[in-house]
């Protein structure tokens, strides 16, 4: 026969493992920029809210201006565009994978789900996709190509990021090639 306290403690352990996530200690805001018209976008503002997060809502006529001004790469773009401590978030990311982002604090430049796959937060419905939240570090992907020697690739990618005219892609590069360690030479 199961004591009392027994039966205080099982209840209390399925209270504990039933619960919602704990909401965060000292929440960052998150900044969404997204288009006064986009309903998904709003719905992924609730997710973060429900998650503990405070948000501002930016609803601008240019959301695009914002991604370039981020570095969000182009071929990652998603419906809304998001900033938190410092990162970009892109998409339709879950609340968890921004809070596991702001707890690691990775030398990344931020998190993108590439297009708004059912299933993601805020795009709920029938049939849910798979789907991968990126991790993004455009720089790197910049230098790395630089590294390698393919120079019209990096070329190419610092054109995508900041939406540069070719002229200023290629300034950058041949910058990026001169410093020590980089370069096919080196």
């Amino acid at each position: 026969m199961l004591r009392l306290g027994n039966l205080i403690a099982i209840a209390l352990t399925a209270c504990v493992a039933l619960a919602s996530p704990p909401a965060l200690a000292d929440p960052p805001t998150v900044q969404v920029f997204k288009s006064s018209t986009c309903e998904c976008c709003a719905k992924w503002v609730e997710h973060l809210r429900a998650h503990g997060f405070a948000v501002e809502v930016n609803d601008v006529p240019d959301v695009e201006r914002v991604k370039r001004e981020h570095g969000v790469p182009e071929r990652l773009a998603s419906c809304h565009t998001a900033l938190v401590d410092g990162y970009f978030i892109e998409g339709h990311v879950p609340a968890e994978d921004v809070k596991r982002l702001l707890a690691q604090h990775p030398p990344i430049a931020g998190l993108a789900l590439p297009g708004m796959p059912i299933g993601s937060p805020g795009m709920e419905g029938p049939n849910p996709e798979p789907y991968d939240v990126l991790a993004v570090d455009a720089k790197a992907d910049v230098e790395r190509l630089v590294a390698l020697g393919r120079k019209i690739d990096a070329i190419k990618l610092y054109r995508e990021i900041h939406r540069t005219a070719l002229k200023t892609a290629k300034d950058a590069v041949d910058k990026m090639a001169e410093k020590p360690g980089r370069g096919p030479t080196q």
